[in-house]
């Protein structure tokens, strides 16, 4: 990530719509896999500056890490008074086998350019049965600077990001496109994008103006309840899955 964007990104992460909904989807999940339990050990790899681990703490998660690659990103956490961190390459952690009982990697493994070897990573270092839920960004032609600016390798639909894990001994529980409702805006933008007389190729990541905010975040929280209520959606602007690693025999 480029040091000026990683900066914004810091900045903007903690309100912007975007990250508001994919941070309530991660949390919905959680609860949709561990219903009431508290005591789960959660590894967030690429954590960024905390946002995910500060609301999974104030949800009684707590027994959370998060590790990421970028030193920045660590003092952001650190600011923040957010104690278990590491500076961490999530394809080769270090961490003892069978030690977390869920992974969380949101808009993480795009950026990992061998996908297979750090997702067999993640099976090494969970728990029999554990779980990772990974959000990341959906179709090839949706391409544009935004992912040049990120270092995104690929972007991902259902069965690509399926067939990673599915490789790598796991299940997949649960999986689904995201942001469905603005996927058509967001796909004429990227159009556009690419026509050589558009007047901007700086819009990716900006502050929204308060009342569109509110009405995005309000957006993927409806469709957050509608997806962990079964509902698998068929477009969308990032996908997930719910993967679970095959018990061992």
């Amino acid at each position: 990530m480029k040091i000026d964007f990683e900066e914004k990104y810091h900045s903007l992460e903690e309100r912007h719509w975007w990250f508001l909904g994919r941070r309530d989807a991660i949390l919905k999940l959680t609860k949709l896999i561990f219903r009431q339990r508290k005591d789960i050990r959660i590894l967030e790899i690429g954590c960024s500056g905390g946002p995910l681990l500060k609301a999974l703490l104030a949800n009684d998660y707590l027994n959370v890490c998060g590790i990421d690659i970028s030193k920045k990103a660590i003092q952001t956490c650190r600011s923040k008074n957010i104690k278990t961190l590491a500076l961490m390459d999530g394809s080769n952690t270090g961490f003892r086998e069978k030690s977390f009982d869920l992974i969380i990697a949101s808009d993480v493994l795009e950026h990992i350019e061998d996908d297979y070897s750090a997702v067999k990573e993640w099976n090494r270092i969970l728990k029999p049965n554990g779980y990772v839920i990974c959000f990341v960004p959906a179709f090839r032609f949706l391409w544009s600077k935004h992912d040049e600016d990120n270092k995104h390798y690929r972007r991902y639909t259902i069965s690509d990001l399926n067939e990673v894990f599915k490789s790598n001994n796991f299940a997949i529980i649960k999986s689904s496109y995201w942001n469905f409702v603005l996927f058509v805006p967001v796909f004429c933008l990227r159009l556009c994008l690419r026509l050589p007389f558009f007047p901007s190729k700086k819009y990716q990541l900006h502050e929204t103006k308060e009342f569109w905010n509110k009405i995005f975040t309000k957006i993927l929280i409806m469709e957050n309840r509608i997806i962990s209520k079964g509902l698998t959606l068929p477009l969308g602007v990032s996908v997930f899955t719910i993967a679970q690693k095959n018990v061992e025999t």
